[in-house]
C-alpha cells in the first residue's frame, strides 16, 4: 500500500479508455468526489461505472456524465440527475439496472471470488429478462454475476498507514463491498492515523484489499435538505 500527495499522483497508470470502474458511496454521502474529479481532469472516456447512483448535475459522478466520459452505468438509483435521465432517454447511455441489494452482492462476490449467485429479487421482471431461472424449494430464483471491476475507488473516514480503513456512518454503504471487487482500489480519506491506533475490530475494511491512499479536503454536501416550519 502506497500514500500519494494527491488524487491525481494516485490515479498514474491505472486509468485507461473503455476500463470498469467500481465507485462506493450512497447518495452523496462517501462518494469518492477528489478520484471522480482526477478522473475527468485526466480525460478517459467510454467507462462502465458501477454506483449506487451517479451523484447529481454537478457534483460527484454527475460531472463525469457532463463531461461525456461515462458509456455505461450499473446502477440503482437515478433520480436526482436530470442530465443522467437525458442522455439515458436520448439514447447516448447505456443502463443496467440493478436492484441495490443484487448491486451489493454482486461486488461482495466479486471480491469473494464467487462468479455467480441465484436471488429471488428481480423475478418476473425486467431485471430477470435473459437471465438463468432455477427453482429451489419450489422457489424460483434468477442467476445474478460477481461483478470485477478494473479499478475500485473508495472513500473512508480514517486509514492508518496499513491501509486498514473506517467508513463514517452512512459513508459505509457500498463502499467496502465496492472496494473489495476491484483489480485495483484507491481510497481517498479524511485522516491517516499511525499504525496501531484504530480499533482491530473497528475496521471495516481490511488494509488487504487497499492498494493506494490519498488524503484530501472533502465537501459536505447535503442532497436533499428538509427543515420542517417553526411553530
Amino acid at each position: 500500500m502506497k500514500t500519494y500527495d494527491t488524487a491525481q499522483e494516485s490515479l498514474q497508470g491505472l486509468l485507461f479508455d473503455g476500463m470498469t470502474i467500481a465507485a462506493g458511496g450512497f447518495g452523496l454521502c462517501g462518494i469518492p468526489e477528489l478520484l471522480i474529479a482526477a478522473i475527468r481532469d485526466a480525460g478517459t472516456k467510454n467507462l462502465t461505472v458501477a454506483s449506487n447512483n451517479a451523484g447529481v448535475d454537478d457534483f460527484g459522478l454527475g460531472i463525469l456524465l457532463h463531461t461525456r466520459q461515462i458509456r455505461k452505468m450499473i446502477s440503482s438509483y437515478v433520480g436526482e440527475n436530470a442530465e443522467f435521465m437525458r442522455q439515458y432517454l436520448a439514447g447516448e447511455l447505456e443502463l443496467e439496472f440493478n436492484p441495490q441489494g443484487t448491486l451489493a452482492e454482486r461486488m461482495r462476490a466479486g471480491g469473494a471470488g464467487i462468479p455467480g449467485f441465484y436471488t429471488k429479487t428481480g423475478v418476473g421482471t425486467v431485471i430477470a429478462e435473459g437471465k438463468e431461472h432455477k427453482e429451489f424449494d419450489g422457489e424460483t430464483y434468477i442467476l445474478e454475476r460477481g461483478l470485477i471491476a478494473d479499478l475500485s475507488i473508495v472513500k473512508a473516514w480514517k486509514a492508518d498507514t496499513s491501509g486498514n480503513l473506517v467508513f463514517r456512518k452512512t459513508a459505509r454503504n457500498f463502499n467496502p463491498p465496492a472496494a473489495t471487487c476491484g483489480k485495483i482500489c484507491v481510497a481517498e480519506v479524511e485522516e491517516i492515523v499511525p499504525l496501531g491506533s484504530l480499533d482491530p475490530d473497528g475496521i471495516h475494511l481490511p488494509g488487504i484489499y487497499v492498494h493506494r491512499i490519498v488524503q484530501g479536503q472533502h465537501e459536505k454536501r447535503i442532497e436533499q435538505r428538509t427543515v420542517r416550519r417553526r411553530a
